[in-house]
């Protein structure tokens, strides 16, 4: 003999789940929103404009851009560590070329590496003591005008 199954039960009980769910995707999705955001850089030439994910936990910072097979022309991603440090990279698990801009606590960029090749164990440092880190797609620094002293505006950099 079957147990006999509460059909109002198990309906309100998967209504409840599918309201949970859609809740909890929504909230994912604002987490996401909020780790967005714009950073600008004033060249030379003038002032250019990127969409970044900033990566402000250790989990984030680790993760990175690793495993990712593109990234958007007008997009990257600021690692913020909250206080100067020195800071290194490699791009062991990363399948795209990148430029790193190490960003002082007064958004001056210190230093940068271009083109960092996929794969590569070879160690990135910064050149002293920086706030943050802003990854682009590898050669847009140059094609762009970036250079070392140009100066980032983001919130965190305020």
């Amino acid at each position: 003999m079957y147990p006999l199954i509460d059909t109002r039960r198990s309906v309100a009980a998967f209504a409840a789940f599918i309201l949970l769910c859609t809740v909890l995707f929504g909230l994912l999705n604002s987490v996401r929103a909020a780790d967005a955001g714009k950073v600008r850089i004033v060249t030379a030439s003038g002032t250019i404009e990127f969409v970044v994910e900033v990566a402000a936990t250790q989990i984030s910072r680790a993760r990175g851009l690793m495993f990712r097979r593109s990234l958007d022309s007008s997009a990257g991603m600021l690692f913020d560590y909250g206080r100067d440090k020195l800071v290194q990279f490699w791009m062991k698990d990363t399948y795209i070329p990148l430029d790193m801009l190490f960003i002082k606590a007064d958004g001056r960029i210190a230093n940068i590496a271009h083109r960092a090749v996929p794969h590569s164990r070879t160690i990135i440092p910064s050149q002293g003591l920086v706030r943050a880190v802003l990854e682009l797609n590898g050669g847009t620094a140059e094609r762009l005008g970036i250079r070392a002293g140009d100066r980032v505006l983001h919130p965190i950099f305020e």
